[in-house]
C-alpha cells in the first residue's frame, strides 16, 4: 500500500520511516545501470511500485521505479526482510545499508534472512566479510542474500528507511532504540582509555590528513593508542570504541561506527580533513546516537584536491595546523593543559607533502579558496605593518 508520506523524504520524527509493510510475491529488481540514481527496488505482485523500498539520500530517492522485469525471475521461498542497497564502501554501508535493520527488533514473526540488491550491476558481486559481521552484530547467523538479477519473493517485509544521509542521519527513535538494544550487545569493552582513529595507512586515493603521522607522534606521547580500524575485525573495533574514555579521529567512516556504541560519558573529538557537508552529517550522527556533543576541530591550513576533481571530496587531503589542534585538545582536556604543539612549516612540511605522494599541479592542486585566503591574510598583515610604521614616523 502506497501512503502519501512514503513519497516524501524520510523523517527522523517517524512516519513511513518507522512503518513496515509486507508484500506477497513481490518482485525485487536490481540496477541495470551504474549511476548515482538508478531504477531499482521493489514492486508488488502486479507490478505496482513500492516507494517504501526506495533509498533516499537527502532530498531525493536515489533508487527509482524500475520496469516490471520480463521474465520475472525465480521465486525465493520464505519470509525475507528487505535490506535495500548493499554498499561496498564502508561508510555508506553503515549509514545506508543498515537503515532498515531496526525492523529486526520489531518483527512479530522471524524472517529467513535479509535480502539486498547491489549498488552496481555486477552478476559476480559478492557479500563482503564486514557486511556479514555487521549484520550478525544485530542477529547472529541470520542469512544474507544478494539479488544480482530479478527475482520474486514469496513474502517480503519492507521496513521504512530509519537512517541515512540527510535529516534522517539522526535516525528515527525506533532505529536508535534497535541499535542501543541489540547491536553488538555481546561484545565486551576491551582496550585503552585513549585512542586515536588513524587514516595514515590508507592509500592516497582514500583521502586523509597531511601531517597525520606527526599528529600521531604527539598523541602517542599523551598516552593515546594509534588505532588503524581497517587492520582489525569489526568485533575488535567495537570493543575498542566501547572501552575508550577519550576518542579522537578524523572525520570519516570510523566515527559512524563509533556512534553506534558510543555513550554520553565518553569524550569525542573530530578533526576535519576537508571542507564538506559530510562533516555536519557526521556530527549530527554522533550527537543523536551518543547523546553528546563532539569537539569539532577545524585546523585546516589548506586542502589538497585531486587534479582531475578539483573540489572538496572524500579524496581530498587536509593539511593540518598542529598548533590549533593542540590548543583545542588541551582546552577540552584531551591532552595536557601545558602541551605546546608547534606548527609544521618549511622543509619539514615539504618533506611531508613528498612522503604522502602529493605532487603540486601534477596529481594534486591546492584549494583555490585556501590559497586566496592566505594571500588576503598576507596583504592585511602587510597593510597593518605599514600603518604601524607610518604611525611611528
Amino acid at each position: 500500500m502506497v501512503t502519501s508520506d512514503a513519497l516524501q523524504e524520510p523523517s527522523p520524527e517517524g512516519g513511513w520511516s518507522e512503518a513496515m509493510i509486507t508484500l506477497a510475491q513481490a518482485h525485487v529488481v536490481p540496477p541495470t545501470i551504474s549511476a548515482l540514481v538508478q531504477p531499482a527496488g521493489v514492486l508488488y505482485q502486479d507490478g505496482t511500485y513500492c516507494p517504501q523500498g526506495a533509498l533516499w539520500r537527502r532530498y531525493r530517492p536515489i533508487t527509482t521505479q524500475p520496469e516490471m522485469p520480463n521474465p520475472s525471475g525465480p521465486m525465493l521461498e520464505g519470509r525475507w526482510l528487505w535490506g535495500g542497497v548493499l554498499w561496498a564502501h564502508f561508510g555508506h554501508f553503515l549509514v545506508e545499508s543498515a537503515a532498515r535493520l531496526w525492523a529486526l527488533a520489531e518483527l512479530h514473526r522471524p524472517v529467513d534472512g535479509v535480502l539486498f540488491i547491489p549498488k552496481r550491476p555486477d552478476p559476480d558481486v559478492a557479500i563482503r566479510g564486514f557486511q556479514t559481521d555487521f549484520i550478525h552484530c544485530f542477529s547472529p547467523d541470520l542469512p544474507i542474500k544478494l539479488a544480482t538479477s530479478a527475482m520474486q519473493v514469496e513474502e517480503l517485509v519492507v521496513p521504512g528507511q530509519g537512517f541515512g544521509l540527510g535529516s534522517i542521519v539522526s535516525g528515527t527513535p525506533k532505529f536508535r532504540n534497535a541499535i542501543h538494544a541489540r547491536f553488538a550487545r555481546d561484545i565486551k569493552p576491551d582496550g585503552p582509555d585513549r585512542i586515536y582513529l588513524s587514516r595514515s595507512k590508507l592509500g592516497l586515493s582514500k583521502g586523509g590528513l597531511l601531517g597525520e603521522e606527526e599528529l600521531e607522534d604527539r598523541l602517542r606521547a599523551e598516552g593515546y593508542e594509534i588505532f588503524h580500524p581497517q587492520d582489525h575485525s569489526l568485533d575488535v573495533q567495537l570493543a575498542r570504541y566501547k572501552a575508550a574514555r577519550q576518542v579522537i579521529g578524523a572525520d570519516g567512516s570510523a566515527l559512524h561506527l563509533y556512534a553506534m556504541v558510543g555513550r554520553p560519558d565518553q569524550q569525542v573529538a573530530m578533526i576535519l580533513r576537508r571542507e564538506s557537508g559530510a562533516n555536519l552529517q557526521l556530527v549530527k550522527n554522533v550527537q543523536s546516537f551518543c547523546k553528546c556533543d563532539p569537539l569539532v576541530i577545524n585546523a585546516l591550513r589548506t586542502e589538497w584536491l585531486p587534479v582531475n576533481k578539483q573540489r572538496s571530496s572524500r579524496e581530498s587531503h587536509g593539511e593540518l595546523d598542529h598548533q590549533v589542534i593542540g590548543e583545542e585538545l588541551a582546552r577540552e582536556g584531551f591532552i595536557s593543559k601545558d602541551a605546546s604543539w608547534e606548527p609544521v612549516t618549511g622543509r619539514k612540511r615539504r618533506i611531508m607533502l613528498r612522503q604522502k605522494g602529493i605532487r603540486e599541479d601534477k596529481n594534486y592542486v591546492e584549494s583555490p579558496k585556501f590559497k586566496q585566503q592566505r594571500i588576503r591574510d598576507l596583504r592585511r598583515q602587510r597593510r597593518a605593518e605599514r600603518a604601524a610604521q607610518d604611525s611611528q614616523s
